[in-house]
């Protein structure tokens, strides 16, 4: 095999050579900046040679295209957020030109037309059509057309976004927060909302000052150009012995030429400027949004086309200009409208291919083991609450806030809600399951409002009546157009979504402990902050089982304890495990060591805490009744005495609630967790505390006894 030649070496090498130095270029980019910003501070101080400033001025005007070629194909504005910093160094580089072209004008303008460089010279003679009078009014137009109409109208803009962008931004954060506090954002996308929104404002604010920069530019040019004209015509006349025609045509070209050749770019500049600002309510590019909205509708291309031909027909009018774009207009309605026809029947071709090749996937046997936690059935009538076509906020919304809510004040992570629609149910009826279980049921009438009144009196505005089915108080459905009539008479309204949302909320609070499985204690524990991990690994499995802290929150959550404070909760299990291993005397400890929140719980709008107190008979009847020693001690009272028991109990609790009070009934701590598992059969929602869990500085008031 022959060895490569040395050119053919070379020839590989180049292009390595050339990769390396361009990535070098790039490596250094910061230092290449500051010396091109140093580079424009020194042009306007020293003279610049005519070569170098031609090649300047093809670089101004290259700049200024690709600026303008960026702009066209951004899709977002902040997707070229660097541009007023763009912008600022645009400007900086025409006028650094133009003082330098004015130098060279002014003192080499009587040796002819290229006293200033090829390109002043090439856009003097070619747009002024060798007469300096048409290259004014060129130059005044295009000076009028960047100043009044692009730079102006892109100013105006860019100052009303950015006042708009600040004005709304608080509404707009709110909403942030309000997203995240119902769940339909992640933390992570709503810091992103907030930097974008930053950015917004940044960005506005920024070029409501840069285009001040392109009006400045323009008022440079205009005074420039007159400058350059005057002190031409007098340093040619005076100093240089021309004439007075001969120092008008000769400097008036080189200066409009100079000024054409820098409104050029600065047109090009503004022109992009404009595209920017007002792609603030675009989502795509330019281009595909231009063409789509203009060209995307094929009766507005017909119409038009039509308009053009019956324009063409008057009288006096050219008819082959107007019968040619009538001709191509409606040309491009037709194949619009030809291509949608295509494409719909494409994409209905394909569903149905789709649809048939799928193969029905045969369910595992394993698949009905599955259990749902909860599950929320519903009529055919009420499936309109699950898309949102009716008032008010659709239910799995209401759902995903319900589990963000009972996490922060519970510390129980509600398990996810299935929906489902039930056909052998009502239209208008729906049924709650818990663990397959049929909870509790209700009808509702959708597209109505439920209506209740607080006093507890009549609703006199017609409807049909009917009963909460939350609570089971007397209510209302009446037609929305009646909400403002019953808010003003104090009722209270809630939308069909709403009613189920707070019966699911009060059968998951009954439910709690239920719903609290091995697995999410286990994720409770494990999601614990780093310095409680010594704690839980110093309990578990050492000192108790997991199985125990489970059954210990289940205790918790049954009598609507937060264990949010999980931390304690641990710390007093570690406490109470030295001389008690039952979950009862586990639990009991543990209240106690809750005291402040259960208080907290347990105290009224007044301040204090009502109390009905277990009278000294039924202490001593309890205490008699508990049969075993230690940990195995079970109640024994004789039903007759439990019967007389919840008699008077509850005559006890009526009496209260005429009085318009709700106790909390107080136990010693011996006997508490026995009335405990008595009340909660026929008032569930009773609140029974011990002695021990009445915080020492909490308010207290005694309203009865039992």
């Amino acid at each position: 095999m022959e060895a490569p030649s040395s050119g053919a070496t070379a020839a590989v090498a180049g292009p390595d050579r050339v990769r390396a130095v361009v990535a070098a270029i790039a490596g250094r980019s910061d230092i290449f900046l500051a010396l091109g910003v140093t580079a424009l501070l020194v042009v306007l101080i020293l003279p610049m040679p005519r070569g170098i400033l031609d090649i300047s001025l093809a670089f101004s005007v290259t700049l200024a295209v690709v600026i303008l070629m960026t702009a066209l194909f951004v899709e977002k504005p902040l997707d070229f957020n660097a541009f007023p910093t763009i912008l600022l160094l645009a400007t900086m580089v025409r006028l650094a030109l133009n003082l330098a072209s004015t130098r060279l004008i002014l003192a080499n303008g009587h040796e002819g037309p290229d006293a200033a460089g090829k390109v002043i010279e090439a856009f003097g003679g070619f747009v002024m059509s060798g007469n300096f009078v048409i290259g004014l009014i060129v130059f005044a137009i295009l000076v009028l057309v960047n100043f009044v109409v692009i730079t102006k109208g892109a100013g105006r803009i860019a100052e009303v976004s950015a006042r708009f962008t600040l004005d709304a931004m608080p509404g707009k954060q709110m909403a942030i927060d309000a997203d995240l506090s119902a769940g339909l954002v992640s933390e992570e996308e709503a810091k992103a909302r907030r930097k974008v929104l930053e950015e917004e404002s940044n960005f506005y604010g920024a070029m409501d000052g840069a285009a001040k920069f392109v009006r400045g530019d323009a008022i440079a040019g205009l005074l420039i150009t007159f400058i350059n004209v005057v002190g031409g015509m007098i340093i040619g006349v005076a100093q240089q012995g021309l004439t007075f025609a001969e120092a008008a045509d000769t400097y008036t070209r080189l200066t409009v030429g100079d000024g054409l050749v820098t409104q050029v770019p600065a047109l090009i500049v503004s022109t992009a400027a404009g595209l920017v600002v007002t792609k603030a309510s675009m989502s795509e590019r330019t281009d595909t949004a231009l063409f789509g909205q203009l060209g995307g509708n094929p009766k507005v291309l017909g119409l038009s086309a039509f308009l053009l031909g019956a324009l063409a027909l008057l009288p006096g009018i050219p008819p082959l200009p107007f019968l040619l774009l009538a001709g191509l207009i409606g040309g491009g309605g037709w194949y619009v409208h030809r291509s949608r026809r295509h494409e719909l029947a494409a994409i209905e071709t394909a569903s149905l291919a789709e649809a048939e090749a799928a193969p029905v996937a045969e369910e595992p046997i394993s698949a009905a083991l599955h259990m749902d936690h909860i599950r929320l059935e519903l009529g055919y009538g009420l499936l309109v609450l699950v898309s949102g076509g009716t008032e008010g906020r659709r239910i799995p919304d209401q759902i995903r806030a319900l589990r963000r809510q009972l996490a922060a004040d519970i510390g129980f992570v509600m398990p996810s809600v299935r929906i489902q629609d039930n056909m052998q149910l009502a239209a208008n009826s729906y049924r709650i399951c818990i663990k397959e279980i049929q909870a509790c049921e209700g009808e509702l009438r959708p597209g109505m409002l439920l209506v209740m009144d607080p006093r507890g009196e009549d609703i006199t505005l017609p409807g049909e009546k009917t009963r909460e089915p939350t609570f089971g108080l007397p209510a209302m459905w009446l037609d929305p157009s009646q909400r403002e009539e019953a808010l003003f008479r104090g009722y209270t309204v809630v939308d069909p979504a709403t009613v189920i949302t707070t019966h699911l909320t009060e059968v998951v609070k009954d439910n709690m402990s239920e719903l609290l499985s091995f697995a999410e204690t286990q994720k409770l524990l494990d999601e614990m902050g780093k310095d409680h991990q010594k704690l839980v690994a110093d309990l578990i499995p050492n000192r108790v089982s997991l199985g125990t802290i489970q059954r210990v929150l289940q205790g918790l959550l049954a009598e609507r304890v937060s264990i949010r404070d999980l931390p304690t909760i641990l710390e007093g299990i570690s406490e109470a495990c030295t001389h008690s291993r039952s979950v009862t005397g586990l639990t009991e400890h543990v209240r106690t060591r809750l005291a402040r929140q259960i208080s907290a719980m347990a105290t009224n709008d007044q301040g204090f805490i009502p109390l009905l107190v277990l009278g000294p008979e039924w202490e001593q009847a309890f205490g008699e009744s508990l049969a075993g020693s230690g940990e195995e001690r079970q109640l024994a009272m004789p039903p007759s005495r439990i019967q007389a028991f919840m008699t008077a109990v509850r005559a006890a609790f009526e009496r209260q609630a005429m009085l318009g009070e709700t106790p909390v009934l107080l136990t010693s701590p011996a006997v508490r967790p026995f009335v405990r598992s008595i009340v909660e059969r026929f008032r569930p929602a009773t609140l029974v505390m011990s002695q021990n869990e009445v915080h020492p500085k909490a308010r207290i008031k005694t309203v009865g006894q039992v």
